[in-house]
């Protein structure tokens, strides 16, 4: 059960449904008239009309988030017929294209506090201030966890850095102590990566709306998880969420000897997968607080220069396969979006 993988604060978090709202119409009885309206007063067949078809439009819409960069750097100037995208190698219409400077962004910091990280967390605790103090807007919302053998949330959603900085300050190193994983796992340096990246885009992010963005800090090794790596990229392609990976990692904690993250590592393949597929990518720091400055900073600038298309897909079918996408945007730009989707009816998306 996922839900032994929560500690009390996680667990204690009760995420409520958006409330539904009814519209209450109010009306005065008039007398009757003399004789029948006109067919032309009576507007209840058009209004009934728009509504449903408003709805359908609605539901199948494909958003896709993306960036383009060339070899000078991020393309902020693309339009609408610069573009395609097909959907399982059928071309599709798009039918919006905007670029998205000011669109409200949700983004979720998730901390690895585990005994890997331990000489590198200062450095994750002050670049991530920095940087959210620079990305969060009024109208911008963060939240923050931390993994380790436990999975917990340090703050909630708000829009003041501050709050995300205090919580991070907070943040301390936890290897179990010899106690072992709340999994059950004997081994005590257990790292709950794939239950955090499940947790924050399943139970935070799948019901909010706009931009929403996961930043790990991690040297992307995971022990202990029942979630894989698998059912957390799924849970983040459903929630539409993108992540970026900055790998990082207390050399010491390993025996040193090595400059940086070898990317053939399998922890690492396992986060250029994760990233990749949802649109995001991996940023290698190795242990420079600088270069971990630098990573926050491209991915403020990545989110400075995304576009948004969408468009509605010819399958029309609600019936919760993963669609393939490619979209291209002229030769010699690289385009980073998502890999797909997964065609899920309404229901299942409140789910």
């Amino acid at each position: 059960m996922r839900s032994r993988l929560l500690t009390a604060t996680l667990l204690s978090l009760v995420l409520l449904p958006p409330a539904l709202l009814v519209p209450v119409l109010c009306a005065q009885e008039a007398p009757s008239p003399s004789g029948p309206p006109p067919a032309s007063d009576a507007p209840g067949p058009a209004v009934e009309d728009t509504a449903t078809t408003t709805l359908n439009v609605q539901v199948n819409l494909v958003n896709l988030y993306f960036s383009a960069r060339d070899k000078d750097g991020f393309v902020t100037n693309l339009r609408k017929d610069d573009c395609a995208v097909a959907e399982d190698k059928a071309p599709q219409v798009i039918k919006n294209f905007t670029q998205e400077k000011t669109l409200p962004l949700t983004i979720g910091i998730l901390l690895d506090t585990s005994g890997s990280q331990m000489n590198v967390l200062p450095l994750e605790k002050e670049s991530g201030a920095t940087f959210l103090r620079d990305v969060l807007t009024p109208k911008d919302e963060a939240f923050l966890i931390s993994f380790d053998i436990n999975v917990d949330l340090l703050a909630d959603y708000t829009n003041r850095a501050s709050e995300i900085s205090r919580a991070l300050n907070k943040a301390q190193i936890n290897t179990g102590a010899g106690t072992g994983s709340v999994t059950g796992n004997g081994d005590a340096r257990g790292t709950l990566l794939f239950d955090a990246v499940y947790l924050a885009a399943n139970d935070k992010l799948r019901m909010e709306a706009g931009r929403k963005v996961l930043v790990l800090l991690t040297d992307g090794g995971d022990q202990g998880s029942q979630e894989t790596l698998k059912t957390a990229t799924e849970a983040a392609q459903k929630a539409n969420a993108i992540i970026y990976v900055i790998l990082i990692a207390d050399h010491a904690f390993y025996g040193g000897g090595f400059g940086s993250i070898n990317l053939a590592d399998s922890g690492a393949r396992d986060m250029d997968r994760l990233a990749g597929d949802t649109g995001g990518r991996v940023i290698n720091v190795g242990h420079d607080g600088k270069r971990l400055e630098d990573a926050f900073n491209q991915i403020q600038d990545e989110l400075r220069t995304q576009y948004l298309l969408s468009y509605t897909p010819t399958n029309s079918k609600a019936d919760g396969t993963f669609r393939k996408i490619n979209l291209t945007c002229g030769k010699g730009l690289k385009v980073q979006t998502r890999t797909g989707y997964y065609a899920l009816s309404a229901a299942d998306q409140g789910n």
